[in-house]
């Protein structure tokens, strides 16, 4: 793919971000979205990582809790895209992946949605 400026990248991200439905955006608490230009060592396949509390599992004791991380990694999702329109596909479709796991839906669920 032909290389993306980082600032473009990033407005990539913000543009799927307030794609989401609007009750999704309404619904998120204390998340925030970020971007690395790498996977950790031992996973170069990662698109992205949902670190936090899901909101399913959040509780009376919930208070204080740092916020959730939603990380997307520039250098995976370059290599998986052939053109921009591709790239804004594959960040779309990771940024609602990720989302997801913050609505506590699991991987094999979001692998039962992705069938139909």
């Amino acid at each position: 793919m032909t290389p993306v400026d980082p600032d473009r990248f990033d407005d990539i991200v913000r543009e799927a971000l307030d794609s989401l439905p609007g009750w999704v955006l309404d619904s998120m608490e204390n998340v925030q979205v970020t971007v690395e230009d790498a996977p950790p060592a031992g996973q170069p396949s990662l698109l992205g990582l949902y670190q936090g509390i899901p909101l399913t599992n959040r509780g009376i004791g919930y208070a204080g809790a740092l916020p959730d991380k939603v990380t997307l990694y520039r250098s995976t999702l370059l290599g998986i895209s052939r053109n921009e329109t591709q790239l804004q596909a594959n960040i779309a479709h990771t940024v609602a992946h990720e989302i997801a796991h913050h609505f506590g839906i699991s991987d094999n669920r979001l692998r039962e949605i992705d069938r139909y």
